[in-house]
């Protein structure tokens, strides 16, 4: 695994659904096809509305209408992140959208869970509100060793939550990758 995550920030608020995260018309999209995987990138966060996103009228949208990468690299977001269905598409449009990180204040477990099993982003969790401290497209920089948040745009650090047991998970690049890792599987 990467020692840092660097990238501009995409900041959101409470309560994200994976209804908002990825709309399930879209979920017909196939992941293992690698054209489909990527419509789900062009997708993501369709469904969020401005106002829940806490962003201002003119915000800066995910990414430009037609294009499968937002220029965000990390989300930040406020409490509940991932709540609603148990969609495990929800962290894959994530990762095919270019989002390397989300910290968060908590998740919903299932989406925490998918997020690590599938090795698709890195869930970090902050006991601060960042989205009340961090603006979309704020340079920022995960120092994921030491569990560190620093925005490079207004010089502010913070502490993040520890990965723990799930780190390993991560560095692996998922769960069955561990697994075989560690000899579970062969």
């Amino acid at each position: 695994m990467q020692k840092t995550i660097t990238g501009q920030a995409y900041v959101l608020g409470d309560n994200v659904d994976t209804d908002q995260i990825i709309p399930a018309q879209y979920l017909t999209f196939n992941p293992a096809i690698p054209e489909e995987y990527r419509q789900f990138g062009k997708y993501a966060l369709s469904s969020v509305p401005p106002a829940q996103a806490g962003l201002p009228k003119g915000h800066m949208p995910f990414h430009a209408e037609d294009e499968f990468v937002s220029p965000y690299k990390i989300i930040v977001a406020g409490k509940n992140f991932g709540c609603g269905s148990s969609r495990e598409h929800a962290p894959i449009a994530l990762n095919a959208a270019g989002i390397e990180a989300v910290i968060a204040e908590f998740y919903a477990r299932i989406f925490f869970r998918n997020s690590v099993n599938g090795g698709y982003l890195i869930p970090f969790e902050s006991s601060d509100r960042l989205c009340d401290a961090i603006c979309t497209g704020d340079e920022l920089r995960i120092d994921l060793a030491e569990s560190r948040l620093d925005n490079l745009t207004t010089k502010e650090q913070w502490r993040l939550k520890p990965l723990g047991e799930v780190a390993p998970i991560l560095e692996a690049g998922g769960l069955f990758p561990y697994a075989r890792r560690v000899g579970m599987l062969k």
